[in-house]
């Protein structure tokens, strides 16, 4: 997945509640930074997750999966709460990434102690 699906999807995410709080802010920024992007992507990334018909893009590489459900856990804890919104969209991507529980638990305990 490139670097600019990977920010436009941490950007739906972080709107899925509604808001966007400072901690969110600096998480998809510090992201961005990493990913090599900069402020022309994260405005582009900030308009689509805007638009109506923003959805997450799901990877075609299985390989990839874990990493995207990765990126889109820490984005929903970034401001401390799990919203409803977030506990579903990211229950749905997994589900469509052929995540059961037990692999979402797993995943969910492994990151969260990083």
């Amino acid at each position: 997945m490139d670097p600019n699906t990977r920010l436009r999807n941490l950007m739906v995410m972080a709107l899925a509640d509604g808001s966007l709080g400072e901690r969110e802010v600096q998480f998809v920024t510090d992201r961005c930074a990493e990913m090599g992007l900069g402020e022309y992507e994260l405005r582009d990334a900030i308009r689509y997750a805007l638009e109506e018909s923003a959805s997450i893009q799901l990877p075609d590489n299985p390989n990839e999966s874990e990493s995207l459900l990765g990126d889109l856990l820490r984005m929903m804890a970034a401001d401390g709460m799990l919203e409803e919104g977030e506990k579903r969209m990211f229950a749905i991507c997994a589900a469509k990434l052929g995540f059961g529980s037990q692999e979402i638990d797993s995943l969910v305990n492994r990151l969260m102690k990083k």
